[in-house]
């Protein structure tokens, strides 16, 4: 355990990284791909890696079933059984192949929906979760705006073709990152093969590739159309690291997305800049504590590029003083990591004990402790 001094409220610790090049928060690099957009970002910490046409709105073609998996996860409806509807059975485009009124656990239909991106299945998430397909397309575009998705809109749960239909790279790989954030959805995506429960039997095997021809591939999600081309939405996970990127009508995307990944995993480096188990000591007044313990809820890691990207500082700030009763969890500051100045990540730094108010109650109960020993 590694404790700060208790007057401490702002600590500051320089890390030389090698040479400052830009003052730039993520010094995103620009590079040709051959895509008509692309996006790259490093998910725990949200540092850009490349971005290329990356606000540009383009159709998603079946990329837009991330949307529709993580609000079926997120409806926590996960083992009801669905009556597959009539609109549902012999949708157009790629299919998991159900049969109106066949009987499937909802998890099976998301498993299908990103297994074999089956729009049938879609269809049928969006009719058992919201009645029809407009409705559920309106749950998608209050999740997006949720979400800070500010150039997206959705107009069906599969992807189809419509014109108001669109996103952004850099809308898609936020929306990844988000929906890998929860392990339901990240369990699914990972998943090789299923074969489902219910009434009819299918057996599902995963159409990304990177599951087995990229170390660490994770997902998330394939896509095509006539108007979309190639779409790929893909990550991998090595060494701390969790590069999640986009590449949207991208003729040649397996090798795209295996060659920005590689990019990411050879020219960064996942560092560890303060530890979750970093104590710090902060005075509490009319507590029966003088002084509380905080730390920060998560560690702060960064990714710094292997020949050095500039000079990283923590601060971190702390309440002058608390007044009790401050209970644990309860945020009392900021741990930021600054790179070149700017900042490019903050974690709160929360009460990891409770101390109580001194006055009659706290005497009673320590009364009452005291003669129940």
């Amino acid at each position: 355990m590694k404790r700060a001094l208790a007057a401490l409220c702002v600590i500051a610790a320089l890390i030389a990284a090698g040479s400052a090049k830009a003052d730039a928060v993520s010094a995103a690099k620009t590079e040709s791909v051959p895509a008509q957009a692309a996006y790259l970002i490093e998910a725990n910490s949200g540092r850009v890696l490349l971005s290329q046409n990356a606000d540009a709105r383009l159709p998603m073609a079946s990329t837009t079933k991330i949307m529709t998996a993580l609000l079926a996860v997120e409806s926590e409806r996960l083992k009801e059984t669905v009556t597959v509807p009539k609109e549902a059975a012999g949708t157009e485009g790629s299919s998991m192949y159900l049969k109106a009124g066949e009987k499937i656990p909802l998890i099976d239909l998301v498993y299908g929906l990103m297994l074999t991106s089956g729009n049938d299945a879609a269809v049928a998430i969006a009719c058992f979760l919201d009645g029809d397909t407009d409705a559920f397309a309106a749950r998608m575009n209050a999740r997006a705006e949720a979400l800070g998705l500010k150039d997206t809109h959705f107009v069906t749960p599969n992807g189809l073709h419509d014109p108001n239909h669109y996103t952004t790279a850099h809308d898609l790989a936020l929306l990844a990152a988000a929906a890998l954030d929860n392990p339901t959805f990240a369990m699914i995506v990972q998943t090789k093969y299923r074969d489902t429960e219910g009434d009819v039997l299918h057996k599902l095997k995963n159409k990304n590739r990177l599951l087995w021809e990229y170390e660490g591939g994770i997902g998330v999600k394939t896509g095509y159309t006539k108007a979309a081309g190639k779409c790929l939405v893909f990550a991998a996970e090595r060494g701390g690291m969790k590069p999640v990127g986009v590449v949207l009508n991208c003729p040649s995307m397996w090798n795209t997305a295996k060659s920005m990944l590689d990019a990411a995993f050879q020219n960064y480096r996942a560092r560890t800049f303060l530890t979750y188990d970093t104590f710090f000591s902060v005075p509490v007044q009319d507590g029966v504590k003088k002084t509380l313990c905080a730390a920060p809820k998560r560690s702060i890691l960064y990714p710094t590029e292997i020949d050095g990207d500039g000079t990283y500082t923590v601060d971190v700030a702390l309440a002058p003083t608390l007044c009790a009763p401050v209970p644990a969890g309860q945020t009392v500051g900021t741990a930021t990591l600054y790179r070149n100045g700017i900042a490019v990540c903050t974690v709160p730094v929360a009460a990891i004990e409770t101390v109580e108010k001194v006055g009659f109650l706290y005497y009673f109960r320590r009364t009452v402790s005291d003669f129940a020993g």
